[in-house]
């Protein structure tokens, strides 16, 4: 029970990086806003920049990339460094090795809804895509270096963020199914790959409205 205890202290860990709610704080700093209050209303980085500028949106992306990536690395350290403890004792027949896939994908899936359902902004937040780039290149840097390739040409090609936003998870589900990876990293993919374009759902109905916003304007437009 300890061990199990234990465990889940991880995980809180983990969401409470992915928590960490970085564009709200720019916004509070930078300009006494909330930043959930204006333009998409979300606290990612691409609302910062249509409301903040470029410079602080960048720092909003990195820190967002850092916390997924950090959440990740956390539960890779930690989940095999209680086994050097002897206590708590894990259960029987559960070794390290098989714990800690599991462990790292939970991790990366308690960052992710850190991210979308902050406890600091009473369960608002962000659509999850950058801190799920961290999330992918702290657990496999080739997928995550494809997935952001495909949201880096989509976004340079067609100027709208969310539609990158959607096709990088996409590419990132197809990559970790045809690379060999452990069962847990799949099933973290897939699930959080459709978890991040789920939270697009309105870009999605305004992308096939023809509204949805390019780069560079502030407000709806032919897509």
């Amino acid at each position: 029970m300890i061990f199990w205890m234990a465990g889940a202290a991880g995980l809180a860990v983990a969401y409470l990086l992915g928590s960490t709610p970085t564009g709200y704080l720019t916004g509070k700093l930078l300009k006494g806003i909330d930043i959930r209050e204006v333009g998409s209303r979300s606290t990612g980085a691409t609302n910062v920049l249509r409301t903040l500028g470029m410079w602080p949106a960048l720092a909003v992306l990195l820190v967002d990339l850092l916390k997924g990536a950090a959440a990740v690395g956390f539960a890779g350290w930690f989940y095999p460094w209680l086994y050097t403890l002897g206590a708590p004792a894990p259960p029987v027949g559960l070794d390290a090795q098989t714990l800690t896939p599991w462990a790292v994908a939970l991790a990366g899936l308690a960052a992710l809804v850190g991210h979308a359902r902050s406890i600091w902004l009473g369960f608002t937040g962000g659509k999850s895509a950058a801190t799920g780039l961290g999330v992918l290149l702290a657990m496999s840097w080739p997928v995550g270096l494809g997935a952001a390739a495909v949201f880096g040409a989509v976004v340079a090609t067609f100027r709208i963020v969310s539609l990158g936003s959607i096709l990088g998870p996409l590419a990132a589900i197809a990559l970790i199914c045809i690379l060999d990876h452990p069962t847990p990293y799949r099933l973290l993919v897939i699930g959080g790959g459709l978890y991040v374009i789920v939270r697009h759902r309105a870009n999605i109905g305004r992308l096939l409205a023809g509204v949805e916003p390019r780069l560079g304007r502030s407000g709806p437009g032919p897509a």
